[in-house]
């Protein structure tokens, strides 16, 4: 079956009956004449065939202070719940179906653990909350469990790894800039759900990577065995390549 490039992440639950029936198992100089006119010799001077172009025009911004951090893990909560129910639900492809029992009750655990934080965020927003995002999953075979090397696409546990990794670092990269103690709190105890999802897919993949070094500190003289982080607007390039284009995030706020 043909993957499904684009599906808006709230459209999964309906499909999907997440939000309808209990949680299986467990469960951010004015212008003058003379400005004018040097704009005009700057403009004439460059070159049309190398446009600048300010890679975070149109897209959504996640906002500032605190807000700003709960919309940044809102929106990639959104995407990895998306991202399981279409695994789960298998409309997109046949992996979900040939899994064993055990892959079957994790990717259903994943999705609901996922589904949990993306409306626990939703709901702690309220009308701050960004729009629901639109996912652009083409880039994902999901009749595969994972893909072979060269391969075009990412298969299931690829995109699996993809996403937790990604979430693990945002969250440990966002402390920083997160001023209430309570919301420290908070992202410190769904990151710790998150490494867990990480390091679980990662043995799925390769017995003994859940603490590969690309990951953990574990090598050099200064390695202090500590998760590795990233900033929000590094996280987002990488978030962006599973949004459909009006749904790409900027957090211009956080640097």
């Amino acid at each position: 079956m043909k993957n499904q490039p684009t599906a808006p992440l709230a459209d999964a639950d309906a499909t999907a009956r997440l939000l309808t029936s209990p949680v299986a198992r467990r469960s951010f100089l004015r212008y003058t004449g003379t400005s004018l006119a040097l704009g005009g010799l700057l403009l004439a001077g460059c070159d049309d065939d190398d446009p600048q172009i300010d890679p975070n025009a149109n897209r959504l911004d996640v906002g500032s202070g605190d807000t700003g951090i709960l919309n940044y893990a809102y929106a990639l909560e959104q995407l990895e719940a998306a991202f399981y129910t279409q695994v789960v639900a298998g409309g997109a492809g046949s992996y979900f179906a040939s899994a064993s029992a055990a892959e079957k009750a994790i990717m259903t655990d994943l999705r609901d653990h996922e589904v949990i934080h993306r409306d626990f965020f939703k709901a702690a927003l309220g009308s701050a909350a960004i729009k629901t995002l639109e996912a652009d999953f083409s880039g994902i075979d999901f009749n595969v469990r994972a893909a072979a090397t060269g391969a075009t696409r990412m298969g299931v546990l690829d995109a699996a790894k993809a996403f937790e990794d990604l979430g693990v670092a945002a969250y440990n990269g966002a402390g920083r800039f997160i001023s209430s103690n309570d919301n420290l709190v908070l992202a410190g105890k769904i990151v710790s759900v998150e490494a867990r999802h990480a390091a679980l897919i990662r043995e799925l993949i390769a017995p003994n990577t859940f603490v590969a070094d690309d990951v953990v500190e574990i090598s050099g003289t200064n390695a202090k065995g500590t998760e590795r982080s990233k900033r929000p607007q590094a996280v987002l390039e990488t978030a962006n390549n599973f949004l459909a284009a009006s749904s790409k995030l900027s957090a211009n706020s956080f640097v």
